[in-house]
């Protein structure tokens, strides 16, 4: 089984890179350095063909509980984006297709970032949290007028 984790993900982007040592990015974006995907096994395990197909077996398993965790998480209490972003940096210890995707995803959330500082938008998202906060107060403010500090399932004059 091949993962390629002991090769570069694009064989012909690193052909076309070699002479100035960059590789080209998988969006068409500008070039980057970047060294291939190497396991991070140990070396005796590397060492044996059967030993590191269990390793990264392993590994694989492991980051995937991570993420299935994560993603229960979305909707239970916990950190579930965090879990898997961390299955995923689990799985890119062993996979180039995992770390393409974590470099993917680590380059989104940076532009995301920086476009939540941009001032207009940081703007519209004051003004849009400060119109709700001012619907949700009028809301409270006019069921206490109606009905007082009563809970809604036990009001009976309606």
């Amino acid at each position: 089984m091949d993962t390629g984790s002991d090769r570069e993900t694009n064989e012909s982007a690193a052909d076309a890179a070699k002479a100035d040592g960059t590789t080209a990015d998988a969006s068409g974006g500008e070039a980057t350095p970047e060294t291939p995907h190497v396991s991070k096994a140990p070396a005796f395990i590397k060492a044996r063909k059967g030993l590191h197909l269990s390793w990264q077996v392993g590994v694989f398993v492991v980051g995937l509980a991570v993420i299935a965790a994560g993603v229960a998480m979305l909707v239970l209490p916990g950190p579930g984006w965090v879990a898997i972003f961390a299955g995923l940096a689990i799985w890119a210890t062993e996979f180039a297709w995992a770390h393409l995707v974590l470099r993917w995803t680590k380059r989104k959330v940076t532009e995301a970032a920086q476009k939540a500082l941009d001032p207009k938008v940081r703007r519209r998202n004051i003004i849009l949290t400060s119109a709700g906060l001012v619907i949700a107060g009028a809301l409270i403010g006019f069921y206490l007028w109606k009905y007082g500090l009563v809970l809604p399932w036990n009001i009976k004059d309606q």
